[in-house]
């Protein structure tokens, strides 16, 4: 077995700031007295699940969880131990942002083991962080850092639906309504998919400030507080974005049935003009004897005069019934 197959990073933090980088020796071998770990692992990979199942000592409920395909924003506490798993936007190189990654994470004392399928950028953000000596210290400051990251990371994308929203509503106006109708529609679905996930993870911060473990401060839950409001800021402006773009779309829809019902009165204000028209040229042309004029040199001019007085008369009409 490769010795690095599924390990993405381990650390043995040091408590100030700092820490070694260790590899699956030294995690294999790790005891509580050797400092606090942190192995980060690839979920998907079959050795990280093997070091899970045998050798991590976690309970096997939180390993199901752990590993399990779906999940949503939650916390469970474990004795001292607590199970948390959180999600973020998918900033990877072409992905979309309201396509959520998500991180499994097991915090007790003297560890921290955190899964995930997809990059999360918050992780690498630690590490450098870690290489600068400015990391986490304990537990509580490592998960600190880490939802205060995510969550910062979540600000930019739900200020560009806002912006998006802006610039739509400022474009209603002047833009096609078949390309408006999808952009509305396309910024809509987005807000829609980020709070789905975002709503979750607010509930998911209000329940750590309450959870008693004993590596969870004071000072910690104070900022998880900070955090948490936060997110619940961004679900509010993704509540509004989606009612502006809701309403947004109820007036694009109004404004296209306006748009139909005047095509559809001109189409019968022409059909009103030219049905009388219609009705006498049939007449005159049906074939048989006795058509007024039909020996008349001038008779064809004749009848387009009456046609064309008839039809004046009957705009000069609409026009008095203010029809058009």
């Amino acid at each position: 077995m490769d010795e690095t197959d599924g390990l993405i990073c381990g650390y043995l933090l040091d408590g100030k700031g700092s820490g070694k980088e260790i590899g699956w020796p030294e995690i294999r071998a790790w005891e509580h007295t050797h400092g606090i770990l942190w192995a980060h692992f690839d979920r998907t990979e079959v050795s990280g699940q093997v070091w899970l199942n045998e050798q991590s000592g976690i309970d096997s409920v939180a390993i199901e969880a752990l590993l399990a395909e779906e999940t949503r924003p939650r916390t469970v506490a474990f004795n001292d131990g607590l199970l948390v798993i959180l999600r973020g936007v998918n900033l990877n190189p072409g992905a979309d942002p309201e396509d959520m990654v998500s991180i499994r994470l097991w915090i007790d004392p003297f560890r921290i083991i955190s899964l995930r399928s997809r990059r999360v950028m918050a992780v690498q953000d630690l590490r450098d962080n870690l290489a600068a000596q400015s990391g986490p210290k304990n537990p509580g400051d490592f998960l600190v850092a880490l939802t205060d990251k995510m969550v910062d990371r979540m600000g930019p994308v739900v200020a560009g639906i806002e912006d998006e929203a802006d610039q739509l509503e400022d474009n209603m106006v002047t833009a096609a309504s078949r390309e408006l109708r999808v952009q509305l529609g396309t910024l809509r679905r987005q807000a829609i998919s980020l709070r789905r996930y975002l709503a979750p993870q607010r509930d998911l911060m209000a329940r750590l400030q309450f959870e008693q473990v004993s590596w969870l401060g004071t000072a910690h839950k104070i900022r998880l507080r900070e955090v948490a409001d936060q997110i619940i800021r961004y679900v509010e402006d993704l509540d509004a974005a989606r009612e502006r773009i809701a309403a947004m779309q109820e007036e694009l829809a109004g404004r296209l049935a306006e748009q139909m019902n005047k095509t559809m009165f001109m189409l019968a204000v022409i059909a009103g003009i030219f049905l009388p028209l219609g009705l006498l040229t049939g007449l005159l042309g049906i074939n048989v004897g006795g058509i007024p004029g039909s020996q008349n040199p001038y008779g064809f001019v004749f009848v387009s005069l009456l046609l064309v007085i008839l039809a004046g008369f009957q705009i000069f009409i609409f026009r008095r019934l203010k029809w058009f």
